[in-house]
């Protein structure tokens, strides 16, 4: 059987992956790097919320801006918690495993979430129901740039 191996490159010996090369892609963002540790805490946060909506409905209704729905309507905000949660191990996932480029996309397309949220609960919620979706926006979109920015040095 006639076997081919990649030549040895820039990565060292054939085939090798090593986190602190460039890949196609960009570089990943490696635990020594604060933007690492900036995702994995977004990743938290949106964690902790999807569990809160899971567990507590009533919770996360206060909070995303709406009144509690009774019975079925209860779902929906369940289904909220879901997406919280995917989105969580999508930023973990991509943070731990996949280049910054890959993580900086993830997180600007994810603004579309608060952009939906926030006009889903315009001219309905309080003030600071509002202020929390536009926070949540501002905070994506900043770590997104952040991440997407190559490391001071290069």
């Amino acid at each position: 059987m006639l076997q081919v191996k990649a030549p040895a490159g820039r990565l060292g010996h054939a085939g090798a992956m090593d986190r602190t090369h460039s890949e196609p892609g960009g570089p990943r963002l490696a635990p020594t790097d604060l933007r690492f540790w900036a995702v994995l805490a977004l990743a938290l946060a949106f964690l902790a919320l999807g569990a809160l909506f899971l567990a507590v409905p009533e919770a996360g209704a206060l909070i995303y801006g709406i009144p509690e729905p009774a019975g079925s309507g209860r779902t929906a905000l369940r289904a909220i918690g879901a997406r919280d949660i995917a989105l969580a191990l999508y930023l973990a996932g991509l943070a731990l495993f996949s280049t910054r480029r890959a993580v900086a996309v993830v997180l600007g397309a994810s603004l579309v979430i608060p952009a939906c949220d926030l006009a889903l609960v315009a001219g309905s919620a309080a003030w600071w129901q509002v202020a929390l979706h536009a926070l949540s926006a501002g905070v994506l979109a900043l770590v997104a740039v952040w991440v997407a920015r190559p490391p001071m040095g290069r």
